[in-house]
């Protein structure tokens, strides 16, 4: 059995790169990566007319960014693995990038956010990397500080793979001990290959968890990645990634006074193993 990423190294290290390169150029974790932020996207429960800001945690490459982009929202991302924002970075999303350890806290302002999201990072805070590290201080210390950064609605989704039954009781322990109601969503929990856990937290008080999908579903149901194909449809959106969709991510960008790429006869091409 293949050893977990975070027994190999730390993430800073792990994710160099190498490894880095595998999240704009390997078309099957690009896939599942997408995947899962539309789930978690889903579990927000975000107004689709009404932008929000959101925070995304161990935001990598900005796959999940590229789906709050999609669907309106504007978004701040942090990760602690310098290679895997450098990819971001070249993959021109519009979120603004901070280089910083989830387990020392959320630098940010009390309610800077309106909700956050996170894909396959909450795990590492189990691991002690260093020798001052103690995974249940570091996981107080990460969910304290976010749940002061949201807003008193605002909801926080994380996509995680836990090791085992104990960790997931680490992790929501710390999560509703630092003032987040909530729990965990598990999606397909009969498929070895499709299951997945979401850590669904409020801090608007308690309300009842959305079921996980797998389930026995009537035959007038539609599955939430189709439904979201054809809502998208419905409202004319360009397709995902075509040029038009590019050039309005540019000009929405140069509208925002970011950097942005000059436009060239490349923009928009379809280029081989490339995301």
């Amino acid at each position: 059995m293949a050893k977990r990423p975070e027994h190999l190294a730390p993430p800073e290290i792990f994710y160099n790169d190498d490894e880095a390169k595998k999240y704009s150029q390997n078309t099957r974790i690009i896939e599942i990566q997408e995947e899962m932020s539309e789930r978690a996207y889903e579990l927000l429960l975000l107004p689709e007319d009404e932008p929000q800001l959101i925070l995304d945690v161990g935001c990598g490459s900005g796959l999940s960014g590229s789906v709050l982009e999609e669907n309106g929202h504007y978004w701040i991302g942090i990760d602690i693995s310098q290679a895997m924002l450098d990819v971001a970075v070249d993959r021109e999303v519009e979120g603004d990038l901070i280089l910083g350890d989830m387990g020392e806290g959320m630098p940010f302002k009390a309610g800077s956010f309106d909700g956050a999201l996170s894909i396959s990072a909450l795990q590492w805070l189990c691991n002690a990397d260093k020798t001052h590290h103690v995974p249940q201080k570091r996981l107080y210390q990460f969910f304290t500080t976010l749940y002061a950064c949201l807003t008193r609605n605002a909801r926080a989704v994380f996509q995680f793979y836990p090791e085992n039954a104990e960790q997931i009781d680490m992790i929501t322990s710390q999560a509703l001990r630092s003032g987040f109601h909530g729990g965990v969503v598990v999606d397909y929990p009969n498929s070895s290959k499709s299951k997945k856990y979401y850590l669904v937290l409020m801090t608007g008080g308690v309300q009842q968890l959305p079921p996980g999908l797998g389930t026995e579903e009537s035959s007038e149901q539609i599955p939430y990645s189709r439904k979201r194909e054809l809502t998208k449809n419905i409202r004319g959106k360009n397709p995902k990634r075509s040029k038009d969709w590019i050039m309005h991510k540019k000009e929405r960008r140069r509208q925002q006074g970011n950097d942005t790429r000059a436009d060239s006869k490349y923009t928009g091409r379809k280029r081989s193993g490339r995301f």
